[in-house]
């Protein structure tokens, strides 16, 4: 899949071992989110969300500069946007449902709605050079999709990152808990493919549940969340896969997952 110019796509889909990449490819600027870039990140997600051949999407920017630098700010200014439509951007989990795992490749800066695009997706995956703001403060935006990262991160932190709207390089993103792992440049790739495939090769439907389970906590209190949490696991425990499992341990073999 492509999204833009046939020639020079600006998004682009691929699949290798149920991982999907999908890359924002415009390096030239910055990977900025254009009209043409947006309509492809809401294509290529929802191609993901469909494609059984996809059990882990790996979201990036092309080259090395940027993985995102957030709106097009000359865009903005042409059409003299304010507030942003509900569907300006794919906004995993709040605007479309995404019941497999994501992952933010960041291979350099991620600012405003390249903030927001690593903030949705479910584990970050950091270049050694990589940086994170939310910078709306700096330009006299807003940014009310920032709403849970005093969930993500401790609300201190979150206070900081909003009201300064300074950069957190990737070692300080990860010590307060935005990244996952931060790797060489050279290694972001290979090393953010190894995770998503150790993910993709467990069993589907305990993956769905267990991300489910874990934002439970964002949205009820603890007594709730053990309640709702029950109900999630149910089917798992009762699916072939729960049996299959502990067969392939006791026959010493690979599981062959069926996702039901």
């Amino acid at each position: 899949m492509t999204s833009g110019n046939t020639d020079n796509p600006v998004v682009t889909y691929e699949v290798v071992d149920r991982v999907a990449w999908l890359t924002i490819d415009r390096p030239d600027a910055r990977n900025a989110l254009s009209t043409e870039v947006r309509d492809g990140l809401w294509d290529g997600a929802r191609r993901f969300v469909d494609d059984d051949s996809a059990a882990v999407l790996v979201l990036t920017g092309a080259g090395d500069k940027a993985f995102c630098a957030g709106g097009d700010l000359k865009e903005m200014a042409e059409t003299s946007l304010e507030i942003p439509p509900p569907d300006f951007l794919p906004q995993f989990g709040r605007n479309i449902d995404v019941p497999k795992p994501t992952i933010a490749a960041v291979n350099g800066v991620a600012y405003a709605g390249g903030f927001l695009l690593a903030q949705q997706c479910d584990l970050v995956v950091a270049a050694e050079h990589a940086r994170f703001a939310v910078s709306e403060v700096k330009v006299g935006r807003g940014s009310p999709w920032a709403a849970p990262l005093s969930w993500l991160v401790p609300p201190r932190i979150a206070m900081e990152i909003l009201l300064t709207g300074d950069p957190l390089d990737a070692t300080r993103a990860r010590e307060v808990g935005l990244v996952n792992h931060v790797v060489p440049a050279a290694e972001l790739r290979s090393s953010t493919q190894d995770l998503a495939r150790r993910i993709a090769g467990n069993a589907p439907l305990s993956v769905a549940a267990g991300k489910r389970t874990a934002y439970l906590s964002a949205h009820c209190g603890l007594t709730e969340a053990y309640d709702r949490a029950e109900e999630i696991w149910a089917p798992v425990y009762r699916s072939e896969d729960a049996q299959e499992g502990p067969a392939a341990f006791r026959d010493k073999r690979s599981p062959v997952w069926k996702g039901k």
